[in-house]
């Protein structure tokens, strides 16, 4: 019997992921259960050969990884290869992990999990909720077991990353994303605007990677690519979208303001396809299903990270 809080991650790894996974690796007051992949940030090949390889290194490779769903619901979209490399972990041609994916599918292992931890499963998103949706439609039951649940996504006044009002995890696969907030009862979200106000300065990540442990060194070299992208195009700050969830998910008392509204996800029109549409004023009447990060302690934060990639 453990005290720990039961820790699962839905994740599409890329770089980002990568940093979130080493946090919640090194919390001892969770248990990383599993983490279940789907394609999002790259294909689903190189999101499950990511996510083995970081336990592998990490030295969790006890941990299982089930593969999911390789697309979106309904219709394509673009991955983010050109921020992440083309295999989402910076092209670095890393030897591939030495043991394998489970055989059970990604949404059913998340009902199996939630049986198991009913009541106590905390569940982490940190990419496009495919796999999540397709887990309510085999289960509409899942929220009830769910203690916890906490998503990386959405732009909460619609100023997007990847549309000019969408976030890339939404945008990927609105109709998933439609599925999941209409089914949870709560959601507590980390969005992109929220990362933006939280950035890492490039000199102290660099400081941080200079840690010397085997995970720090990897994280180096798989983020390289990643972090000059950012250097050109963002300036002297990197956005670290996951890890900001991850550290919301594992301290929450960290969060320093949080405003609770209703939400919802745009599927159509030209413009505003993917966009999170919040009731700031609650016009609609409708019930504040999303509990939306405002601000975070930034000391905090980077503490965490730091300790992730110094961990032996």
């Amino acid at each position: 019997m453990t005290d720990k809080t039961p820790l699962l991650i839905d994740t599409d790894p890329g770089v980002d992921d990568a940093l979130a996974l080493l946090m919640a690796f090194n919390d001892s007051r969770h248990d990383v259960v599993g983490l279940t992949v789907a394609a999002g940030n790259v294909g689903l090949k190189h999101t499950v050969a990511n996510a083995l390889k970081l336990c592998e290194v990490a030295g969790r490779a006890d941990i299982p990884v089930f593969a999911g769903c390789a697309g979106p619901l309904l219709h394509p979209a673009p991955d983010a290869g050109y921020v992440h490399g083309q295999d989402g972990f910076g092209d670095v041609g890393y030897e591939p992990a030495k043991h394998k994916a489970e055989a059970e599918h990604a949404a059913q292992a998340i009902l199996r999990f939630s049986h198991a931890h009913a009541g106590k499963l905390l569940l982490v998103a940190l990419g496009p909720l495919t796999n999540i949706a397709l887990a309510l439609k085999l289960d509409p039951t899942l929220p009830q077991r769910v203690a916890r649940f906490v998503v990386m996504g959405g732009a909460v006044t619609c100023q997007g990353n990847i549309t000019p009002a969408a976030e890339f995890n939404i945008y990927f696969d609105p109709e998933a994303a439609h599925i999941v907030f209409d089914a949870f009862e709560r959601i507590e979200l980390a969005d992109w605007e929220a990362v933006i106000a939280h950035g890492l300065h490039h000199a102290r990540v660099a400081e941080w990677l200079k840690a010397g442990t085997e995970r720090g060194r990897f994280y180096d070299r798989i983020s390289e690519k990643t972090r000059l992208w950012s250097i050109d195009r963002r300036g002297d700050h990197w956005f670290a979208a996951d890890a900001l969830a991850m550290a919301y998910a594992l301290e929450p008392d960290g969060a320093l303001e949080v405003l609770e509204r209703p939400i919802s996800i745009e599927l159509e029109g030209r413009h505003g396809r993917g966009a999170t549409v919040v009731d700031w004023r609650r016009q609609e009447g409708l019930p504040d299903k999303a509990a939306i990060l405002m601000r975070y302690d930034q000391d905090r934060f980077e503490s965490l990270i730091q300790a992730a990639l110094a961990a032996g």
